[in-house]
């Protein structure tokens, strides 16, 4: 389907569903009662269910949420790439709707992983009673009414389209003095249960008691979260698993089949090339930054074109690695940011332009990805895992993935190895 075509199937379907949303927000049940009745026909069963206050809703199966399959004997894996948010919400900058069109346009979809504060009203600052820290404190501070509702339309289109919406928790604290590092798992477990809090009553402190619900149950929808700046891991896994999550992507992994940590799929962030440096790279924007401008968001204005081609290059030198090499699944972080002029975003189309559009690959959620990692024989991702960083199989994917022993070499038993 050509591009111009998925962004219009993508956009339609959005509306239809968000125009039933809309048309059931202020009943009880989600239905429209009259409409039919007044037409001839029977009235439908409701498609919508509201939950607790109506800020969120069940409406089904998740569209365009792929069946995952199990790779046949002898099949080559396909190559996965995941694009995610930290922090995901809609502001003036409008990156979340942005991306949410790279991505239809280039049959992709991604991971948004929500701040839960982006939903709470900076006078309702006080609900959130963060971990070692008074109540009302965040380091990303909270919303007004234009950015709660912006970001909510935002989360229901993206969700509407395929998209995943994890969590990136609420404050943000990093570092010493009550960072998360230092949390508990129980600490966890109530920042955990805040983030979902806020989403669940959103309309209700908003005051946006008539607006569309979003179109998901939460408590299922989350199943996967990356930690403010990469800490905290240990015990926010031991809070994940209790609670029933199936993946972390908190931590640094070099370019392999990833394998279950502590009960759930660790589908960290990977290093990459670093284009000009002997070292590698991790695959997020703020990495790229800290080792090109140091802490300054705005560097020198004639480097920035340069630093946005680095880490382009070097997303594409670790995707064609995989690709052509182990097609280890490729984990791309960012945040919806302008830092050096906005050149880290304009790398990010470049790589979905790139990589979304090749044969046998495809960009996906995390939770797409954990679903296909769960139906495969155990045995299949065992022989993957044992793949080094870039390495094909010496026999041939087809021999390696078999199911059977590699054949014996030609040649009569027990003799050298005939030359070719």
């Amino acid at each position: 389907m050509a591009a111009t075509q998925r962004i219009a199937a993508g956009v339609a379907v959005a509306a239809a569903c968000a125009t039933a949303l809309a048309g059931c927000a202020t009943g009880t049940t989600g239905s429209k009662e009259g409409a039919n009745e007044a037409a001839g026909a029977p009235a439908p069963q409701s498609a919508v269910r509201l939950i607790g206050d109506g800020s969120t809703a069940y409406t089904g199966a998740q569209p365009h949420l792929p069946k995952p399959e199990r790779l046949k004997p002898g099949q080559k894996p396909p190559q996965f790439v995941v694009f995610s948010w930290d922090g995901a919400g809609e502001d003036s900058q409008k990156l979340f709707s942005h991306f949410r069109k790279v991505a239809q346009a280039n049959g992709a979809t991604m991971t948004y992983f929500l701040s839960g504060v982006y939903l709470l009203p900076e006078d309702k600052r006080e609900l959130y009673k963060p971990p070692e820290h008074s109540p009302g404190s965040s380091e990303i501070g909270f919303n007004d009414e234009k950015g709660i509702k912006d970001t909510v339309e935002q989360l229901r289109g993206a969700w509407l389209e395929g998209n995943e919406i994890g969590t990136h928790f609420n404050g943000h604290f990093c570092g010493a003095d009550g960072g998360v590092g230092e949390w508990s798992v129980a600490e966890w477990k109530s920042e955990i249960a805040q983030a979902k809090a806020f989403v669940k009553s959103w309309k209700t402190n908003a005051a946006m008691k008539n607006a569309a619900p979003l179109p998901f149950d939460y408590d299922k929808e989350l199943i996967g979260a990356r930690t403010p700046c990469l800490e905290g891991q240990k015990n926010f896994m031991k809070a994940a698993r209790q609670l029933g999550l199936r993946y972390d992507t908190s931590g640094v992994n070099n370019q392999l089949w990833p394998k279950k940590k502590n009960g759930l799929w660790d589908l960290s962030m990977q290093l990459v090339p670093f284009p000009g440096h002997t070292f590698e790279q991790l695959t997020m924007d703020y990495n790229f930054m800290v080792n090109q401008s140091g802490t300054q968001t705005q560097g020198d204005p004639d480097k920035q074109e340069y630093w946005g081609n680095q880490m382009r290059d070097g997303l594409l030198k670790g995707f064609d690695r995989a690709y052509d090499g182990n097609r280890a699944p490729l984990i791309i972080g960012n945040h919806f940011e302008s830092w050096n002029g906005g050149t880290y975003m304009r790398a990010i189309d470049q790589v979905v332009e790139n990589v979304c559009n090749k044969p046998d690959v495809r960009c996906v959620s995390f939770r797409q990805l954990a679903d296909w990692l769960d139906v495969q024989d155990p045995t299949t991702l065992d022989r993957l895992r044992g793949l080094n960083v870039g390495e094909v199989p010496k026999q041939g994917w087809a021999s390696f993935l078999s199911g059977r022993p590699a054949p014996a070499p030609k040649g009569i038993p027990g003799a050298p190895a005939l030359k070719p």
